[in-house]
């Protein structure tokens, strides 16, 4: 069986950006309008609101998760949750956690800050 010259990849499972003109990766672009490089901010995606007891011996925490912030930013919206909850809590691997069942106060904050807020769960 002759392999074809010229013939164009179907499907690949490399990660890299590549140009849908030239289908070569985006710094070695032949076309005349190479496409805008990927923007460097991820989109901010929906912001989910739930409550979880596992592992906590049957005390519920709300927890936040969804929200692509750097760390100290985080931080920060952690802190003015809490503050604004009136409860302790942490940030955990980019997941806010706060104490007891604040989920109602968490989506108005959440919302007011301008994020797009799902409540998740029960």
């Amino acid at each position: 069986m002759a392999k074809r010259s010229g013939s164009t990849r179907v499907y690949s499972t490399d990660p890299a950006a590549r140009c849908p003109g030239c289908l070569r990766l985006l710094g070695e672009c032949v076309c005349a309008n190479p496409p805008a490089s990927a923007p460097t901010a991820p989109k901010q995606g929906v912001v989910r609101v739930g409550r979880e007891t596992k592992g906590r011996k049957g005390a519920g925490v709300t927890v936040i998760t969804g929200l692509a912030l750097p760390p100290d930013a985080l931080k920060a919206l952690a802190q003015k949750l809490k503050k604004r909850c009136g409860v302790g809590g942490a940030v955990k691997d980019g997941v806010i956690e706060l104490q007891g069942e604040q989920r109602d106060a968490a989506c108005a904050l959440l919302e007011a800050e301008g994020f797009s807020v799902k409540r998740a769960g029960g």
